[in-house]
């Protein structure tokens, strides 16, 4: 009887303890697999406002073994911020090998990243702006939150949910921002919830719903009915780039009227679409005890400093129920003045918030 209240007390702590704990700051980018890293990075500035560049670095992708058939595969890879606030593009090309695009149009309620939320200042502004610009959207209309979005499509035919925002780093300069979440593909939404509840922190439901919606592309789709729930993480940001990556929502999606596929089966991490979101962490140790006690392990680990071409810091790897690869990374050193070989080193300290002006920085180096 002792034994198992003080067992119910320990394991009490244990689940206040992760939920006081704030291992990462926000979506630091999504990684983007195409077949031309240089055409991508400035259609993504030019459409998207995404003008700054941290690093363009090649090389081979030696640690993702397991998601690449045990090969070694070589990259170039590019991460590109908007300054305006939110996570940025790692944009990723295979030089080693042609990447494989999906045998079949990827739909809503397949397993995986089906787009990335880009948040807008005004949704109106956004749309008129890319609907001059020749881009595939569609009309804006209203969330199951009330909140007014839509739809575009890129050169390479991947999807982006565009949602209103009023939380920036600083005042936005082009109708649209940055990463403020995804939409996820799920097969069983409840174990998923679960899964990104308990591991990822998002414990704020802003709507559950099942049904029929206005606010989706249904015309290219194919989709009736579907089960949608927007997740929240509540606790405040901290870390160094937190008032940069700003506020973080993951909606998840399953599909009723049919059973969805892996967006990425039978292809390779790298492959054409979205291969992973990334989260920034301010404590991977913790991180990784926290993924262990909720039976989520790392699957890949740099251990020590990787770097990548101007920046390094640790990275690791883990999967959701259906297999979505989840990064995270560590930060430990970033170019801020890269023009004068002015580089941050925040090798444990990533927990105190940049001052705004050495985030500005980051803006220096544009793409071309």
């Amino acid at each position: 009887m002792v034994l198992s209240h003080l067992f119910f007390v320990l394991h009490l702590y244990s689940n206040i303890y992760n939920m006081q704990t704030n291992y990462w700051t926000g979506i630091q980018q999504i990684g983007i697999g195409i077949k031309n890293v240089e055409e991508a990075s400035r259609w993504y500035r030019d459409h998207f406002g995404f003008t700054a560049q941290v690093f363009d670095d090649a090389g081979e992708a030696a640690l993702m073994l397991p998601y690449t058939k045990n090969e070694v595969r070589s990259r170039r890879a590019i991460l590109s911020l908007n300054m305006a606030g939110g996570g940025g593009f790692e944009i990723w090309q295979y030089t080693s090998r042609v990447p494989v695009e999906p045998t079949k149009p990827i739909r809503l309620g397949d397993f995986g990243i089906y787009a990335p939320k880009l948040k807008c200042p005004d949704i109106q502004k956004a749309y008129d702006f890319l609907k001059s610009n020749n881009v595939i959207v569609t009309a804006p209309a209203k969330s199951p939150s009330g909140e007014p979005t839509f739809w575009a499509w890129d050169l390479y035919n991947n999807p982006f949910h565009l949602v209103s925002s009023d939380e920036w780093f600083q005042k936005p300069k082009h109708p649209i921002g940055g990463i403020c979440g995804a939409v996820i593909g799920v097969s069983d939404i409840k174990k998923s919830i679960e899964y990104y509840t308990q591991v990822l922190g998002f414990n704020e439901v802003l709507y559950n719903t099942s049904g029929n919606y206005t606010d989706l592309p249904q015309e290219q789709l194919e989709v009736e009915n579907l089960s949608r729930v927007l997740l929240k993480k509540s606790k405040p940001n901290v870390g160094a780039f937190s008032r940069l990556l700003g506020d973080t929502e993951i909606e998840l999606v399953q599909a009723t009227d049919y059973t969805g596929v892996k967006i990425f089966e039978g292809r390779d991490w790298g492959d054409t679409g979205y291969i992973h979101i990334c989260f920034d962490v301010v404590d991977m140790k913790g991180l990784q005890a926290h993924c262990n006690l909720h039976n989520s392990p790392f699957t890949v680990d740099s251990g020590e400093t990787f770097d990548m071409g101007d920046s390094g810091g640790r990275f690791t790897y883990t999967e959701d129920p259906d297999g979505t690869l989840i990064e995270f990374v560590e930060t430990h050193k970033v170019p801020i003045l890269k023009k004068f070989g002015l580089f941050l080193n925040l090798k444990n300290k990533q927990h105190k918030p940049l001052a705004d002006w050495m985030v500005r920085l980051l803006g220096m180096s544009k793409v071309k």
